[in-house]
């Protein structure tokens, strides 16, 4: 999907995300001292808003206008010490530098896409600068729920390794995690169901 779909998609329903902080982002963030953050494809912006509160500034980034014009409504005031800059860039290009942390979750897009922004945000972060990513693990198609059916936007955090290679990082988490997913069983209830995520978190050297 280009820019202009995305936008469709933003301004057809009030969210297309939750207003909370993606649970992995919340786990692996939580204790981290605030400094500069970016938020790269963030959609309506709920992991920056979060990060914003907790005393980061942050730069939120997304090809979509309508969803950083929704995020910036959303975020209202973010709380003493943090403030969001919306930027509207396109995530595979988008350069930065100096961030002590760098968040992407659920960027899901073709390999040669997926290398540059991966890279491109390691490089924006300053030595020892932390990242967090997390997307939808190829893994997944066979064995989980949800999540998008065309294989070539999956990954797994070894593609993620490998699309960094001859930067220098140190690895702290690299691996598949599950998601439970509540879903409608077919018989007026709910159950629940395994995603299959893909999690990186690396520290620029």
């Amino acid at each position: 999907m280009d820019a202009a779909e995305w936008d469709a998609r933003y301004a057809d329903t009030e969210l297309v995300w939750s207003r909370g902080p993606n649970a992995f982002v919340e786990a692996e963030c939580s204790d981290l001292p605030p400094g500069r953050a970016v938020d790269l494809a963030c959609g309506e912006g709920r992991n920056a808003i979060w990060l914003a509160s907790r005393g980061w500034d942050v730069t939120a980034v997304d090809f979509s206008q309508v969803a950083l014009d929704k995020g910036r409504q959303l975020a209202g005031d973010p709380g003493a010490g943090g403030a969001v800059d919306w930027v509207c860039a396109d995530a595979t290009s988008w350069r930065g530098e100096g961030y002590d942390l760098a968040v992407v979750a659920y960027f899901q897009v073709p390999a040669t896409d997926r290398c540059a922004a991966v890279r491109h945000v390691v490089e924006s972060l300053r030595p020892g600068g932390t990242l967090v990513w997390v997307g939808h693990d190829s893994t997944n198609l066979a064995e989980g729920t949800g999540g998008p059916q065309d294989p070539r936007v999956l990954m797994t955090a070894e593609d993620l390794l490998a699309d960094l290679e001859g930067i220098a990082v140190d690895v702290e988490r690299a691996e598949r995690v599950a998601r439970v997913v509540t879903t409608p069983d077919g018989h007026g209830a709910e159950a629940e169901r395994t995603a299959w995520d893909c999690f990186l978190r690396l520290r620029r050297a």
